[in-house]
């Protein structure tokens, strides 16, 4: 068939009918294949061309003596085994590719050149003296496990198994499965139609063509789908693969690739993990600098492992500790809706997280329950920072509102009155775990930073400066965290304490040497005595006891000072504790 006969052919209708498994009626064939990089005759338009051969359609297809290969196949196939596409999060059985896909691999894999033909006995010869699939994004190679899976059954049982796909009889006129139902290259590429670019079935705009099969829970409210944000042209290009120009037009395409994917399980664009966030989340795309916080003195480190999260993965004791951003974040789900304490804001959407039980729960609906992830009952939770007398590295027992005391986290607290707050505060009010860890140059502090706790100037991830050491002076800066909800000249005033000044001002005794952040099981107040400072009293004992509303007494050694069941006010002492010396002489 020389250039004229295949045209003619195509406008009669009669090669689409000899190849009508691949091909789609009523398209303009004829002018499709000859505009597209498809056309590898010598009038092709691409780069990839012929010397002289004239005919289009025998690269691929011949009416007679064509290969043991539907439809009509002309093309040498390859022989090459393939290192099919593999994830923990997938449902479907994928193999060696069949079908149309081995067809289109048998260019694409680079592995036999583009003018064998088995009808010819010798091969085309193409300009610039290219033989094989030149490298670049058209050269797929024999490595799948970075391209979207092919060849694998989509019937209705993956679609319920994956949980996150849609039913395949909904796909019927937008995406093609083959004849035995399964997905191949020609379910979303159409070789003989290039309109869309790219050969895709349909336009992407918005990832119509992803969304297609793939029904992402909260998608459509997410920001992916929605910004209107642009690249600033400065930095790393976000979207490489893309013609699209926006967050919302690139949609899926914003974190993923479906070929050559830089991280090859569930296809991220970039091979760092936190490439494919900070490429939009550097002050480029997004108007926040989300990636300048991991510089700080005091970060979550997600860049300290690499491949490490993985959605199936233990979400309270992983093989390996790690905090990856998908460990806190959901891109198919996270939102810019605002919430009050303790609601998750939509930033936190859709991911996993732990109770106030302990029990694992597959969406957050609290922000203290993502904390909980990392920062309760797993085994790897690290250290205390103070060396507390009663040590709770368990934050979701720290702040179990059966607890003695604990800051407002879980529940209100328990004291009717704390003339320190400072308003709108008040002893019913819920805060969050990022009131306390959160950007030293966040919003919330005036700076108009991003906030969260991805990075601060202050360990650990603290949005304002909190000395935990005695002997230092005094002063706003000094406990700027506590002075953040409790009024400072309340606390000098001693309105709280009768003695709090004389411990903060004039023994520079800090405020965590004796109350503890998160909570105390047995102890009101907050009172957990840093071990560094406080010592047992003559009487042997390290003890603070309650005996009323801003009463009770201590027996502690503190600063080369014995104080033996000394009271800070007049209360009510049982017998078996012995003379009450005053605390402040």
């Amino acid at each position: 068939m020389n250039t004229a006969h295949s045209i003619h052919l195509l406008r009669r209708g009669v090669l689409p009918l000899l190849i009508a498994s691949t091909l789609s009626a009523g398209t303009a064939w004829a002018d499709s294949i000859l505009n597209s990089p498809h056309n590898l005759s010598s009038s092709g338009p691409g780069s990839i061309k012929a010397v002289s051969e004239s005919e289009i359609c025998l690269f691929c297809h011949t009416p007679h003596s064509a290969a043991d290969a539907t439809p009509l196949w002309n093309h040498k196939m390859s022989t090459a085994p393939y290192t099919p596409y593999q994830s923990s999060t997938m449902k479907a059985s994928v193999g060696q590719p069949t079908g149309s896909s081995k067809l289109c691999l048998s260019c694409h894999d680079g592995t036999v050149a583009l003018g064998m033909l088995d009808n010819r006995p010798t091969p085309i010869t193409l300009q610039g003296g290219v033989t094989r699939m030149p490298i670049g994004p058209s050269r797929i190679g024999r490595d799948l496990s970075d391209d979207h899976p092919v060849s694998f059954t989509y019937d209705n049982s993956l679609a319920i198994a994956a949980g996150q796909l849609r039913d395949p009889a909904t796909l019927v006129n937008k995406v093609r499965l083959d004849g035995e139902g399964k997905v191949q290259c020609t379910s979303c590429h159409d070789p003989h139609n290039n309109r869309f670019g790219k050969f895709l079935v349909r336009e992407n705009f918005g990832s119509a063509l992803c969304i297609t099969c793939h029904d992402m829970t909260q998608w459509q409210q997410s920001s992916h789908a929605t910004s209107p944000a642009t690249w600033n042209g400065a930095g790393i290009n976000p979207w490489p693969n893309s013609r699209e120009h926006s967050v919302a037009a690139n949609a899926c395409a914003n974190c993923h690739s479906p070929h050559k994917a830089g991280t090859k399980p569930r296809l991220l664009t970039f091979a760092d993990e936190e490439q494919n966030c900070y490429s939009c989340h550097s002050g480029n795309v997004a108007t926040k600098n989300i990636a300048a916080e991991f510089n700080k003195l005091s970060i979550h480190p997600i860049t300290a492992n690499t491949g490490a999260h993985d959605p199936q993965e233990d979400a309270i004791n992983p093989t390996r500790r790690h905090v990856e951003c998908a460990d806190c974040h959901n891109g198919h789900a996270s939102n810019p809706s605002q919430a009050t304490a303790p609601n998750a804001s939509g930033a936190l959407a859709g991911v996993k997280g732990v109770n106030a039980s302990g029990a694992v729960i597959p969406t957050v609906t609290r922000e203290y329950e993502l904390c909980f992830r990392c920062h309760a009952d797993s085994v790897s939770r690290g250290q205390a920072r103070v060396n507390r007398q009663f040590p709770q590295t368990n934050t979701r027992l720290a702040f179990d509102p059966a607890n003695q005391s604990y800051h407002p986290v879980i529940a209100s607290g328990k004291n009717p009155s704390v003339p320190s707050l400072l308003s709108p505060m008040t002893p019913s009010s819920i805060i969050y775990c990022s009131a306390c860890h959160n950007n030293s140059q966040g919003s919330n502090t005036g700076s108009g930073g991003p906030n969260g706790p991805h990075g601060s100037a202050f360990t650990p991830i603290l949005e304002r400066q909190l000395i935990t050491t005695d002997f230092t002076t005094e002063t706003a800066a000094s406990y700027d965290l506590c002075y953040k909800c409790h009024n400072r000249d309340s606390i000098l005033s001693d309105q709280s304490f009768p003695l709090h000044r004389k411990h903060i001002v004039d023994k520079q005794t800090a405020c965590t040497t004796c109350h503890d952040s998160h909570g105390v099981a047995n102890n009101k107040s907050l009172i957990n005595f840093n071990r560094n400072y406080a010592a047992e009293s003559a009487n042997g004992r390290l003890e603070y006891v309650s005996t009323g509303n801003r009463q009770g007494y201590c027996s502690v050694t503190c600063h080369g000072t014995d104080h033996s069941a000394a009271a800070y006010q007049t209360g009510p002492v049982p017998l078996s504790r012995g003379k009450v010396t005053p605390l402040h002489k």
